[in-house]
């Protein structure tokens, strides 16, 4: 990897996505260059979605992913053109990320501009396979792994980790006409998805997400065993980046409204408390 690719998919890695920057800091530098590597290539497979102009024509950016797609083939073929698949290629002959996993996310990615309902949990779960499971797969190829269980585990923190985005984002996503909490758990809880999209919270609306944080914190309960199953040199990053979610989840059961009008994010003393969490190696959840 040349010099220049790593400096821009590290800078990249470090502004769009801080909460898993502070697990990736920890790793070795083999490791790191190669999760910066995959994590920009994701990125940007994102972004193409998330940044497509207002009422740009669905068909258009998934011809957009669909070249990013062959692009990702290419740097697996030896032929990368852009700076983030150079990064990745350049990592590919020590460390077995599989394709089929970016290929995955982008079909998630897809989903984002076809879909801005989930009907029940059991469609939100494969939505979370697709754009979060795959990362976990990638991440565990680049992390290494020393017990059978690591990629159910990690499928458990993969989707822990989606589902607190879930949570967090429920504001925000509203403002582009999407919805990820399962419909049929709204009507459970008799919210109606007007409320969301208005941005006004009531007493079955901090039920309905009291649930949600339930549900994501078992997941981050199942996935405690973790740390244990993969090699030592990642266990610390891995505790960081769970952690943070695990975190991030707390703050927003105690305060539940908050999501409808602002990100919820941790300060100061609320990272220096999850770097001491994982340096004691403390489970993401009890």
């Amino acid at each position: 990897m040349s010099g220049s690719a790593e400096a821009r998919v590290r800078r990249l890695t470090h502004r769009q996505g801080p909460n898993f920057s502070l697990g990736f800091r920890v790793l070795p530098v083999a490791k790191r260059r190669a999760v910066y590597a995959a994590y920009a290539v994701c990125r940007i497979a994102d972004d193409i979605v998330d940044e497509a102009p207002p009422g740009a024509p669905a068909g258009e950016t998934i011809g957009k992913l669909d070249a990013w797609q062959a692009e990702i083939e290419a740097a697996y073929a030896g032929r990368p053109h852009e700076t983030a698949t150079r990064a990745l290629a350049g990592v590919l002959d020590r460390f077995p990320i599989p394709k089929r996993a970016f290929f995955e996310l982008i079909e998630g990615c897809r989903w984002d501009l076809v879909k801005n309902r989930y009907e029940t949990f059991a469609e939100l779960e494969r939505y979370c396979e697709l754009v979060a499971v795959t990362i976990s797969d990638i991440s565990l190829a680049i992390f290494g792994t020393v017990d059978r269980r690591a990629p159910e585990l990690g499928r458990d923190l993969a989707i822990a980790l989606q589902l607190t985005n879930v949570c967090r984002d429920v504001g925000e996503d509203a403002g582009r006409d999407r919805i990820y909490l399962p419909q049929d758990e709204l009507g459970r809880f008799d919210v109606d998805e007007e409320e969301i999209l208005a941005c006004n919270a009531g007493p079955a609306f901090r039920e309905l997400m009291a649930f949600q944080v339930d549900r994501a914190r078992s997941f981050f309960r199942r996935a405690n065993p973790l740390p244990g199953c993969i090699a030592p040199d990642s266990r610390l990053a891995v505790r960081l980046m769970g952690r943070v979610y695990a975190t991030i989840l707390e703050h927003i059961g105690r305060s539940p409204d908050a999501v409808l009008h602002r990100r919820v994010r941790l300060g100061p003393a609320s990272r220096a408390g999850v770097v001491l969490a994982g340096l004691l190696r403390r489970p993401f959840a009890r």
